[in-house]
């Protein structure tokens, strides 16, 4: 099914190369520059309220400086997604100078289709990158041609909160951080509550494709010190450590400690005390469950590793999106997109405004070392280990075939194996070989 979708899109967005060409004028505002020099674009934010806002507040600001730059910042579609919406508006021609919103998957996607083009082509494009302090994130979001396609706005690494005070109960000082540790919890836990459980999951059992960046890789990240999973068309996933991960998974399965039927708000009401957890928990704690408390109710922490080798500095997956710049545009267009953009990320408080109107961290190097960011942090601690832990987030994999591969980890290992439907040696191989007959 995903190879029709994409064969019919590359057959859309062949065909719409001619209304491109032929309309362009109409499509990009008189193609987007004036006889005096002034040129206009759209920019589409994230469906989001406070991003839009955020994008709104800085084009003004942008425009009162640069009289001849006109930025219309709106949403993008979002029905029945924002990227099916992306990819319907540049079969139609339709598509804005710049968006955000794009993952390094669809970012892929888009690049293999000549969709979008790539920042590091930009003269400023290294100035940029070391101005915001970005080198050692940026390191990980490289494509496999050395290209840029995108440039990421902010940076979540994926994080696991504990309900310590229920560890507490079972004589445990502090949260777990190794896979035997865990399976330790669990086993008390199960011991001393049989009705409760070590992770409360209902998609471990589910093949949606984008679940497994909230367990699978999560953890795989870990084992294998932000190994790479695919490279253009080969694996390049360790297997040991991919092996590992899903022994554990398979432990935890055997020992009745994973929750996979559907419940409501179970890690807040003790019913489990671990859950994969992102900086947008925080707001909806604060309104419904204000006893969640940092130091008090629970801890966060990177996911566990294997063995004590590795639980020093772990690395984990990185809920990120970020901006890319269409093909579509005219020169001007993209360059006048590019020259806001840098604008915008030359100035420090401007990230700051982002990540207090949004609770997404930046995805800057040295967001928790950076004075800018200091109060802020002091006032929110609960996301100081998300600011000191971009360094280690990897994003997803920069592939075509980025939804197969992920559904394929799914269909045929992570979920029969934890239904108990095959051992974690025969898991691993069946993922393996199922994505090496993708990517041929």
């Amino acid at each position: 099914m995903k190879n029709l979708l994409n064969l019919r899109l590359f057959v859309l967005m062949f065909a719409s190369v001619l209304v491109v060409a032929g309309c362009q004028s109409e499509s990009n505002g008189d193609g987007g520059s004036g006889e005096d020099g002034s040129v206009e674009f759209e920019f589409w934010a994230a469906p989001n309220p406070a991003q839009e806002a955020f994008w709104e507040e800085m084009a003004q600001q942008y425009m009162e400086e640069e009289e001849n730059v006109s930025i219309n910042v709106t949403p993008m579609p979002e029905s029945p997604s924002s990227e099916a919406g992306i990819q319907s508006a540049i079969a139609a021609g339709n598509a804005p100078a710049i968006s955000e919103n794009i993952s390094r998957g669809f970012a892929a996607q888009l690049a293999g289709s000549n969709a979008i083009v790539p920042f590091n082509e930009f003269d400023g494009y290294d100035e940029l990158i070391e101005e915001r302090q970005m080198e050692e994130t940026m390191s990980s979001w490289k494509f496999t041609d050395d290209q840029q396609f995108v440039l990421p706005v902010y940076s979540n690494p994926m994080l696991f909160a504990w309900r310590t005070d229920i560890l507490e109960e079972l004589g445990f000082d502090e949260a777990p951080r190794t896979y035997d540790e865990v399976l330790e919890a669990g086993q008390k836990l199960k011991e001393e509550y049989p009705e409760k459980y070590l992770w409360s999951r209902a998609d471990l059992v589910q093949p949606t494709w984008h679940a497994r960046w909230f367990d699978f890789f999560m953890l795989y990240n870990a084992a294998s010190d932000g190994n790479n999973f695919v490279e253009g068309n080969e694996v390049v996933a360790d297997d040991e450590a991919g092996v590992e991960t899903f022994d554990f998974f398979s432990e935890m399965a055997e020992g009745d400690m994973l929750l996979t039927r559907e419940a409501t708000d179970p890690f807040e009401s003790g019913d489990s005390i671990m859950m994969d957890i992102g900086p947008w928990t925080f707001s909806y704690w604060d309104d419904k469950f204000p006893e969640m408390v940092e130091g008090e109710t629970y801890e966060l922490t990177m996911p566990p590793v294997p063995s004590e080798e590795g639980a020093e500095n772990p690395k984990t997956f990185a809920d990120t999106k970020g901006l890319s710049i269409y093909a579509s545009a005219t020169e001007e267009q993209q360059q006048a997109a590019f020259d806001f953009v840098n604008w915008v990320y030359s100035n420090a408080d401007n990230d700051l405004k982002w990540f207090e109107d949004t609770n997404l961290p930046p995805a800057r190097d040295d967001l928790a070392t950076n004075d800018a960011f200091t109060e802020f942090l002091e006032e929110h601690p609960e996301l100081t280990k998300y600011a000191d832990n971009i360094p280690n987030a990897v994003p997803p994999i920069d592939s075509e075939q980025t939804a197969e591969i992920q559904e394929l980890i799914g269909t045929e290992g992570l979920n029969p194996l934890v239904k108990g439907e095959k051992d974690a040696e025969q898991a691993w191989e069946d993922v393996i070989n199922s994505i090496n007959g993708v990517l041929e």
